[in-house]
């Protein structure tokens, strides 16, 4: 499953005036930090941790400030253009670094979509697109959709009501070989074609989205993008509500998911709320397995989740049991629920918005926990999980405007 995401950050920014003489356009600060950086924080919480970023305007403070990535939870690597490229001169030249599947999004605008949810779109044509509604196509071009196909793709022009390009696209490195070379562009000298022969895919998505590429676009975000990086959260225990419960399960060969559970994931990741486990493992504790060997069947579970187009932003859990633990383990800890420590760490680390947020457990110490932790909760106590997530009352409300 898709993995990798370069982005566009080559741009002069000439419709931002002064403000990019000497700051290239997505290292400008909203809302206290570098546009960048946000972007890069959605990538990687979808599990796309390798990111090429494609330079070109003022490059070395670009790189300078990213360097190989690790503090930002990816690797982070450059394709430099020496001259302007456009969209797609900037593919060409980073071809030798591309995966046969990736990501493409720009480094000036935010679209707050599941790119898992794009990527497995991309298996029925040769290069997806991420739409959203306008209410006037002249500034951005209209993309006409027949089913799942993307029947035409203008640029700029016209008007009205209609959908355009979110500037987030999922392509086959094969289709490279259909541009001219450098420098060209996606939307002119790829896109259309594709449409033309049927090997476009179009989804339409109702995700935040924000552009700073002109001034006014750039004081909404300055509003904006804290307001959306606040992000409600749905927090679950691990056992009994996303896998069946058969005793310190910590290998594929024991799992099976709850029914459900791994579209209930899907669901709340296309409804924009960050999935955070937070689990009880007293089999750590007890020498039952490694802590390596929990972390190892996580990423097992994230492998079989992205398969389904889902993912988990984070799981926490804590190996400590107060009378069985071994060694170190044996401690009374705050992070064992029904103590409220491993939930508050989430809720701290991804910046959640308690108030929308809820706790979905199985049994009474997960509701305590929550309770104490200051979150709603709920239990789950039916057969499938997914038409369980579909009966509560989650309505995102007063999630940022889009803008732009």
């Amino acid at each position: 499953m898709l993995k990798q995401a370069v982005v566009l950050v080559g741009g002069l920014g000439k419709r931002l005036g002064s403000m990019t003489l000497d700051t290239p356009k997505p290292l400008l600060s909203v809302g206290g930090r570098p546009f960048l950086e946000y972007v890069v924080w959605n990538l990687r919480r979808h599990g796309v941790v390798d990111v090429v970023l494609s330079v070109g305007y003022l490059a070395r403070k670009v790189m300078g400030h990213f360097g190989e990535g690790s503090r930002f939870g990816v690797a982070m690597r450059y394709a430099v253009e020496r001259d302007p490229a456009g969209t797609g001169g900037a593919l060409l030249l980073a071809r030798n670094e591309l995966d046969n599947a990736f990501l493409v999004v720009n480094g000036d605008t935010l679209f707050d979509i599941n790119y898992l949810d794009l990527a497995l779109a991309l298996g029925r044509g040769e290069a997806a697109l991420a739409l959203r509604h306008v209410p006037d196509t002249g500034r951005y071009g209209q993309v006409c959709l027949e089913g799942n196909l993307a029947t035409c793709f203008a640029e700029k022009g016209g008007g009205g009501p209609g959908l355009a390009s979110g500037g987030v696209y999922a392509l086959h490195r094969d289709v490279l070989s259909r541009l001219p070379g450098v420098p060209c562009s996606l939307e002119q000298d790829l896109f259309p074609g594709l449409a033309s022969d049927g090997r476009l895919i179009g989804r339409a998505f109702d995700g935040f989205f924000v552009d700073i590429g002109v001034p006014e676009a750039l004081r909404c975000a300055e509003q904006a993008l804290p307001v959306w990086h606040r992000k409600p959260a749905v927090l679950l225990d691990r056992d009994g509500v996303l896998n069946a419960d058969r005793g310190y399960v910590h290998s594929p060969q024991e799992f099976s998911w709850i029914q459900g559970a791994p579209e209930a994931v899907k669901e709340l990741n296309d409804r924009g709320y960050l999935v955070l486990v937070v689990t009880n493992q007293a089999g750590i504790a007890r020498g039952y397995y490694t802590e390596e060997e929990f972390l190892a069947f996580s990423r097992w579970m994230q492998e079989e989740l992205r398969e389904r187009g889902a993912h988990l932003d984070a799981v926490y859990y804590c190996p400590h049991h107060p009378q069985e633990g071994i060694g170190a383990y044996r401690v009374a800890c705050t992070c064992r629920k029904p103590a409220p420590g491993l939930i508050q760490r989430a809720l701290r680390e991804w910046n959640v918005d308690s108030e929308r947020s809820v706790m979905i457990g199985d049994s009474e110490i997960d509701l305590q926990a929550a309770q104490a932790a200051g979150i709603r909760s709920v239990l789950f106590e039916g057969d499938d999980l997914l038409e369980f997530v579909r009966s509560l009352d989650l309505t995102v409300a007063g999630s940022p405007t889009a803008h732009g």
